[in-house]
């Protein structure tokens, strides 16, 4: 497997909207589901339990790929769970 980097921007979206780190790799490494954001990204998503909202939420993980590795470009939850998994259903 290719090398993971994490963008600056997605690392502030880390901090920024307080998502629990290892969530967001878990969603990396085991993807729930895979949506097709365009030829060369795609976005990774896994729901998990926030204990902040005290709900289930959404890991969206924006990645690229290129020749030598791929990048996270942005990451962000969200609550609305079945509109994302619906699109990532074939």
């Amino acid at each position: 497997m290719k090398p993971l980097r994490w963008s600056a921007h997605a690392l502030k979206n880390l901090s920024d909207r307080e998502i629990p780190r290892a969530e967001a790799e878990k969603t990396l490494a085991d993807p729930e589901a895979v949506s097709p954001a365009s030829s060369s990204r795609q976005f990774s998503m896994r729901r998990y339990f926030d204990e902040r909202f005290q709900r289930e939420m959404l890991v969206r993980a924006l990645v690229g790929e290129t020749a030598e590795e791929r990048v996270v470009i942005t990451v962000y939850i969200t609550s609305k769970i079945g509109k994302y998994m619906r699109e990532a259903a074939p």
